[in-house]
């Protein structure tokens, strides 16, 4: 049973940048009605109401680059989870990877690639949607599209007589790049994902892998299909390919230079910095300790990639390469996005009002306005003034679905108050 009006009661809202004292949200139904004084909004008689005593209420976080398919290399290696773990069983885990992210606050992600699980990133968001499990709104990229010969599990380090799974579709050539573009497209993918670099070179070394034309007729490609494309990149080169290109994000960038990310701002293609995924690679194989260690190499070349960035006015959206480490931690990502120079108040912009235009959802997600849907979390404090407010939501509702209420709200209002299917509410 689902209340069609509930009032929302913080004692501060965060939208956009900007904080509102002592204004109400109203929804009805899966959308935000009205936002404004209690007075403003008009007869509330009918409306369930839920007092968010010492909350901020904020719009749903989202996280742009994720991978519901993997988990930690700490847990089992990269190249196991594909060659030994089956589809059934990583399917079995993302279930429980998207719950975890969901209920952490992250009401939407972007899953860049199954990596080796096919199109089940299809499936799951079929079932997040038709209210199966439970889980952020998801727009999903089946599988990644790498050159020939240039991905994982690396041939290299197999028999030559093995036939073994890939992390991702390989193509060479203009025609079979567009081929994959175009089969992925049709099997439900949202984003497009490329591979412009890789570990290719002689010594291991990351060097670009697809060319130029094969970049072009890609972009082009998912482009007529009305499809975004999203391309892994981390030295100078495949930035600049992938920015002439006209790509819609840049994942990683850890090498690009000042003048490509100028190129990125002209180009209107936004940044996705996955700070995270260096620190974690650091943690498992590096013997990084967080607090008493110098960072990584990596890691330092991940925060100059970053620093250029925003030296340069590059979007820069919030994505973490969470599955690198563990799902509903997610919110490490924008601790790094501070610790590097961002205000804890641009950090939060990244990871939803600018996020969703990325999405180019501006006009349904990342802000509280009245139409926008209802993926709203409540934290304790002021989140702009400190970020690590938001590490324990208080509050969560997606699509006007509740899933968690603080403590005080007795059972029976949040059990008839949460959509029949969304999944239980917790901390009743």
């Amino acid at each position: 049973m689902s209340s069609k009006r509930t009032l929302l009661i913080p004692d501060q809202i965060w939208t956009n940048g900007e904080t509102d004292r002592g204004w109400c949200v109203l929804v009805e139904g899966a959308r935000i009605a009205a936002i404004g004084t209690r007075q403003s909004i008009g007869d509330v008689s009918d409306c369930a109401v839920i007092e968010l005593s010492g909350c901020t209420l904020m719009p749903g976080l989202m996280d742009l680059h994720s991978h519901l398919f993997l988990h930690p290399y700490n847990e089992t290696s990269w190249d196991d989870q594909v060659l030994k773990e089956t589809e059934a069983y990583r399917t079995a885990r993302a279930v429980r990877h998207a719950e975890a992210t969901l209920m952490a606050g992250f009401t939407t992600l972007r899953d860049l690639g199954t990596e080796g699980a096919d199109y089940a990133d299809v499936s799951l968001k079929r079932a997040i949607e038709e209210g199966i499990v439970a889980g952020p709104r998801l727009f999903a990229a089946g599988r990644a599209i790498v050159a020939t010969g240039s991905y994982g599990p690396a041939r290299r380090n197999y028999r030559t007589d093995c036939c073994f799974p890939q992390g991702a579709l390989e193509a060479s050539g203009s025609d079979e790049v567009v081929r994959a573009v175009r089969l992925e497209a049709a099997h439900g993918a949202d984003w497009i994902k490329l591979y412009g670099d890789y570990r290719t070179g002689p010594m291991g070394e990351t060097r670009p892998t697809l060319s130029q034309e094969e970049l072009n007729a890609a972009v082009a490609a998912a482009h007529d299909l009305g499809r975004p494309v999203a391309l892994h990149a981390m030295t100078d080169e495949a930035m600049r390919r992938a920015a002439r290109a006209g790509v819609q994000t840049i994942e990683h960038g850890y090498g690009g230079s000042r003048e490509t990310f100028a190129l990125m701002r002209e180009n209107n293609v936004a940044y996705l910095p996955t700070l995270t995924a260096p620190e974690a690679i650091g943690e498992y194989f590096r013997g990084y300790v967080p607090g008493e260690s110098d960072p990584t190499e990596s890691m330092e070349m991940a925060a100059s990639g970053f620093r250029n960035a925003l030296e340069e006015g590059v979007t820069i959206g919030c994505g973490s390469d969470v599955g690198v480490f563990a799902h509903g931690t997610n919110l490490r990502e924008l601790v790094w996005m501070t610790r590097l120079g961002m205000s804890p108040a641009q950090a939060l912009l990244a990871a939803t009002a600018v996020n969703a235009k990325i999405l180019g959802s501006e006009n349904e997600l990342g802000s509280i306005k009245a139409g926008h849907l209802a993926d709203l979390i409540a934290v304790s404090g002021p989140p702009a003034d400190d970020i690590s407010t938001i590490a324990r939501p208080q509050f969560i509702m997606k699509s006007g679905a509740i899933l968690a209420l603080p403590s005080v709200v007795d059972a029976r209002r949040a059990s008839m108050l949460t959509r029949r299917g969304a999944g239980p509410p917790v901390n009743e």
